[in-house]
């Protein structure tokens, strides 16, 4: 059973929009966005189920987007919220528990808050163990001060602080600082996600294959950070690794439903 952590969904009539204003450097879209364009996508490629991301940009659009994801709920999707750090706390809380989510996606690089601050380790306690967390770490803007805004040191201090939480980091813990993530992150107590648009297949395999037998297969979880990329490739990409069986099914969906309580004959 293949679970995507990572697919980034937007309403129809903005689709378009929102992919050419977040556009990132070097990357083209693979996919248009929407949620049916993303059900076509899981159907050629073998994926069983996909998180649908929401990121708000600005507090005043944090229960729109949660409003908008709760409606992408169903049997093979998984809606995924927001939270801001210019809301208060009991706000964020209020607009997940309205929802019925119970996982949230935060987002520097488009969000503006930095892994560190501490508005958000104010939701991140009131979240405990109730509300998954999946973020964004390392580089992926053009600005150095946005890419400053997480680290695989501040996913470190994260967990060390809040050990309950159910902390997912993308991108190996590190998007183009990958020696950063494989000193901080290997083997800690935090959940990994292997998406690194614009494809996995761009990181030498035996480095990949040594990183997740470091931290664990465990603690890997497959996200293909679709539109940015092929679900299709990502998968190949891991099947060619020379993991052991068991540890490709914990990767491409077992590790991801035990994390978020979803029943599978891989978890």
């Amino acid at each position: 059973m293949i679970i995507d952590a990572h697919t980034h969904v937007w309403p129809d009539k903005i689709a378009a929009a929102a992919l050419a204003g977040n556009r990132l450097p070097g990357l083209t879209p693979r996919g248009d966005g929407t949620v049916g364009g993303l059900t076509a996508t899981m159907a050629g490629t073998g994926v069983d189920m996909s998180c649908c991301l929401g990121i708000a940009a600005e507090a005043r659009h944090v229960d729109s987007v949660n409003r908008f994801v709760a409606g992408t709920a169903s049997d093979r999707h998984v809606p995924v919220g927001t939270v801001h750090v210019d809301l208060p706390v009991e706000e964020n809380l209020a607009s997940l528990h309205r929802h019925g989510l119970r996982a949230v996606k935060i987002h520097p690089l488009f969000q503006n808050y930095a892994l560190d601050d501490p508005r958000l380790w104010a939701i991140l306690e009131a979240f405990g163990s109730d509300i998954a967390v999946i973020t964004h770490v390392g580089a992926g803007s053009a600005d150095a001060r946005t890419n400053s805004l997480s680290s695989p040191r501040m996913i470190a201090d994260i967990a060390r602080q809040f050990p309950d939480l159910r902390l997912m980091a993308c991108h190996f813990g590190g998007y183009k600082i990958l020696d950063d993530a494989e000193e901080m992150l290997s083997g800690a107590d935090v959940v990994l996600e292997t998406s690194w648009p614009p494809g996995l297949n761009t990181l030498r395999p035996e480095r990949v294959r040594r990183l997740i037998r470091n931290h664990g297969a465990e603690r890997i979880v497959f996200g293909s950070d679709w539109p940015m990329a092929d679900p299709a490739a990502e998968i190949a990409a891991i099947d060619a690794l020379g993991l052991t069986d068991g540890e490709t099914k914990s990767v491409l969906g077992g590790t991801l439903a035990r994390v978020l309580g979803i029943a599978s004959p891989w978890a």
